[in-house]
């Protein structure tokens, strides 16, 4: 499935400012191909090498060349008419990148995001399908929220590990109100959430703060600009011993920090969950995306830790049926943080 392995490719000029390979596979020039042909004629070339989603990179390749986000996309008058020989070219060395397995994200130099268009750079972690169902549970939890307690304005969320910055942005332009503090321990990271966030107009509302939250007393660094209402993060949660195993395409452009979780893929989230009760408002929430394996080791993890206050009320399926997300909520304030209106913790129930 496209949505299950799309990662990010990167291109001339742009991101890379590498050379292309020197492997050219026969392209007929006999006569210049229209969009069609030329589809097929990669789709089959990346067959061949065995490269994942042909038929659908070819087709974002040759969109991305003729100005447009998707094949399906084009205007009519492109689907007959011939190529020029630049853009025979230009798809050409695009393509020599997705048969070196380099993910279409980077390659194109950007990717879509909950209807936001992002800068994608390598070693950034690319944002996956499964990323935008956490932020429309977000968002209808948000929603809720606001029409049980009629509340003003809108909440501050704190994001750990933004990367480029999708989750925080869209949350930003889906809640005009709202106010976010993106954190990633990155320097890539960080520099792309800022030109993101720059590019959408929404940097007067994000502060973007370069900051590793398994270092002792990060919290303290976060208090300035708190409490906040709710803490969203897709970390690292892979389990280390499943690293090896990932797509060609992650293991060799993605940033491993950003993925590997440690022995049970639970080293950052217990670090995340450690640091909440800190800056979470009363009955703040937590919002994770985590490995199908990790509702029960959280569950289990938080039971041993009662003096964090913190409750896994709500387990979410992912749109292929697996548990994915988490809602963590605070069941008890915290000297020092003002009261705020969520809801009070309900059972734990697995939803989706």
């Amino acid at each position: 499935m496209l949505r299950a392995l799309l990662s990010g490719l990167g291109w001339r000029g742009g991101i890379w400012g590498c050379t292309f390979t020197s492997w050219r596979p026969h392209l007929p020039l006999a006569r210049l191909l229209n969009v069609t042909e030329l589809v097929n004629h990669w789709t089959a070339v990346f067959e061949k090498r065995g490269i994942p989603e042909a038929r659908e990179s070819s087709e974002y390749i040759v969109a991305h060349v003729l100005g447009a986000k998707t094949f399906q996309s084009l205007r009519p008058e492109l689907w007959t008419q011939p190529l020029t020989p630049w853009q025979l070219q230009y798809i050409q060395e695009l393509s020599s990148y997705r048969l070196q397995r380099m993910p279409v994200q980077y390659i194109l130099g950007e990717w879509d995001f909950q209807g936001l268009s992002l800068k994608m750079v390598p070693p950034v972690f690319i944002p996956r399908p499964e990323t935008e169902e956490l932020v429309e549970w977000v968002l209808e939890e948000v929603t809720q929220r606001s029409r049980v307690v009629r509340a003003q304005g809108g909440p501050l969320i704190l994001e750990v590990g933004c990367g480029s910055g999708a989750i925080s942005l869209s949350l930003l332009s889906k809640l005009p109100q709202s106010q976010v503090i993106a954190v990633d321990k990155g320097e890539a990271a960080i520099c792309l959430a800022n030109e993101n966030a720059h590019r959408l107009q929404l940097q007067d509302r994000i502060r973007i703060i370069p900051l590793d939250v398994t270092l002792e007393d990060s919290w303290a660094h976060l208090l300035p600009w708190g409490p906040v209402d709710l803490i969203v993060s897709n970390p690292p949660y892979v389990f280390h011993r499943d690293m090896e195993q990932l797509a060609p395409e992650i293991l060799s452009y993605e940033d491993p920090v950003a993925l590997d979780g440690g022995e049970e893929g639970m080293d950052i989230i217990s670090h995340i969950l450690a640091l909440a009760p800190r800056l979470l408002k009363d009955s703040g929430s937590i919002f994770l995306e985590v490995d199908p394996r990790h509702p029960e080791l959280v569950g289990s993890w938080l039971q041993s830790r009662p003096d964090l206050f913190l409750d896994l009320v709500t387990v979410r399926r992912d749109f292929c049926g697996r548990p994915r997300f988490l809602h963590i909520q605070r069941s008890r304030p915290q000297r020092g943080c003002p009261a705020d209106a969520w809801p009070v913790p309900q059972p734990p129930r697995v939803a989706g």
